[in-house]
């Protein structure tokens, strides 16, 4: 029953994806229509390549997966249960990343490096995190759980759990 796993696991990233995503009408819709279910399939994939050193099978089925969605994800990132990219197109996620359970990804986000690590370089992402559309979360940072990050903001320092991180510009009265 072991080999049914990665099925089960798929089926419920697809029900997550139908409770999260107000615009889903069923399950079946989710599996046929939705980038971000996509990618995970592509993902389960190349992670299972990566991990058996099979790293040019692995890297290849990404980058087929990147090609048809527009979502990267590198296959040595780890990635929790229930995991919802919403939209998608222009997200991230870098070898050495990892992602909690049920967090939740909005389009343009990237966990990446800063360029100034040499092993661990991508950040640690806790459980229940919401990722906001545009944010950038670089470095080998840790990202508490119950975070949100608010769109467009750029996280380059740990986060603990429970906290909401933005991006305020100042608004200078003339």
């Amino acid at each position: 029953m072991k080999i049914l796993k990665p099925f089960k696991e798929l089926y419920e990233d697809a029900k997550n994806i139908k409770q999260k995503d107000p615009a889903s009408r069923n399950i079946l819709e989710v599996m046929i229509l939705y980038p971000g279910f996509h990618i995970l399939i592509f993902h389960k994939l190349s992670h299972f390549l990566y991990i058996h050193k099979l790293f040019f099978l692995a890297r290849l089925n990404s980058q087929i997966g990147r090609f048809f969605t527009g979502i990267e994800i590198h296959p040595g990132a780890k990635i929790g249960r229930r995991f919802f990219i919403d939209h998608g197109m222009g997200i991230v996620i870098g070898e050495t990343a990892t992602i909690g359970n049920d967090c939740t990804m909005y389009h343009n986000a990237t966990l990446g490096g800063t360029g100034k690590d040499k092993y661990k370089r991508h950040p640690d992402i806790g459980n229940n995190v919401m990722i906001g559309a545009g944010a950038k979360v670089l470095g080998p940072i840790k990202i508490g759980n119950n975070v949100k990050i608010g769109a467009n903001s750029t996280v380059l320092k740990n986060i603990p759990n429970n906290v909401t991180v933005v991006k305020c510009n100042e608004i200078i009265k003339k």
